[in-house]
């Protein structure tokens, strides 16, 4: 079934359709974020968490050329595979498309196709930003979130990436950005920041806020932020130990473009003793629960 030009699984199209709570979820921490079998347990794992709120997930992509909201257990296992699927960000879809590739969406593709989909929420461990190093390159997903109204939950900006720099490149771009159960911005695999943002308790106030900038005509998303399990929060002067040092072996090494950010997930979690591979899994598993509660909130509200 198709929801616009966006391919649905007929469970999606039809929850869609009615007004049921969906959550997106991108495909690329799956097929270029994680390494193998670690990315099997965060598809099921987010999925779960999803379900378990009374939500449905749909994992976005790009399949055989066909834009995607839902994976079929056969599309899902060639993207966990990974050989041969693309990074496909947003300004990337169109040429995937027309070549019938495989794409796995970045947060900012995710996005787009969520919107077209019409789904109003979605969930990810970290978005990008800006990075460190010159030439302080930025991700697509800013832009993205700047321009399309859509719910997303994550764990902040990837701590590989100038946070502060990221926070105000947010708030130029007017994208409202509110803490659940927080005062700060998170540090992706720690609590802390130092970076202050406004703190919601409830997630029908997030609801209200969304509800709000949707009465305004306000095109950006809303970013909701939460720290990752405590459980599992790595101090942030180990992390931070960690990012300059893989900074400066990527300089080294020459890592450019798209390859900055895996080369730098790589070094940290080695750095860690795979300590932030299982912080990241856990702070997807949450963001997703939240994810899926805020969606049945959005749903029960009659938004559309």
């Amino acid at each position: 079934m198709t929801t616009g030009v966006v391919r649905a699984l007929p469970a999606v199209a039809s929850a869609i359709a009615d007004g049921r709570a969906v959550v997106a979820l991108e495909s690329s921490v799956l097929a270029q974020g994680l390494p193998i079998p670690a990315n099997r347990t965060a598809a099921r794992s987010m999925v779960a968490a999803v379900e378990s709120r009374g939500a449905l997930a749909a994992i976005t992509a790009v399949v055989r050329g066909v834009p995607a909201a839902g994976l079929t257990d056969d599309e899902l296992e060639r993207f966990l595979a990974r050989e041969g699927i693309q990074k496909v960000s947003a300004r990337d879809l169109a040429l995937a498309i027309a070549r019938g590739a495989d794409g796995a969406t970045t947060v900012a593709a995710a996005i787009a196709l969520a919107h077209i989909a019409g789904i109003h929420v979605l969930a990810t461990g970290g978005i990008g930003g800006v990075h460190r190093a010159p030439p302080y390159d930025e991700s697509a997903d800013l832009a993205e979130l700047a321009r399309t109204p859509i719910i997303v939950v994550c764990s902040g900006a990837k701590a590989i990436l100038d946070l502060r720099a990221t926070a105000e490149r947010l708030d130029t771009l007017g994208v409202p950005v509110l803490g659940y159960r927080t005062g700060e911005l998170p540090a992706f695999y720690g609590a802390e920041s130092g970076i202050p943002v406004p703190r919601v308790d409830d997630v029908q106030e997030i609801v209200a806020a969304y509800r709000a900038q949707r009465a305004l005509g306000r095109r950006s998303a809303l970013l909701v932020v939460q720290p990752p399990p405590a459980a599992f929060a790595l101090p942030g002067a180990v992390v931070e130990r960690a990012v300059v040092e893989g900074v400066r072996e990527s300089t080294r090494a020459g890592v450019q473009g798209s390859a900055v950010t895996p080369f730098l997930l790589a070094y940290v979690d080695k750095a860690t003793s795979g300590r932030a591979r299982e912080v990241n899994l856990a702070l997807l598993e949450q963001n997703a629960a939240l994810a899926g509660t805020i969606a049945v909130a959005l749903a029960a509200s009659a938004v559309q």
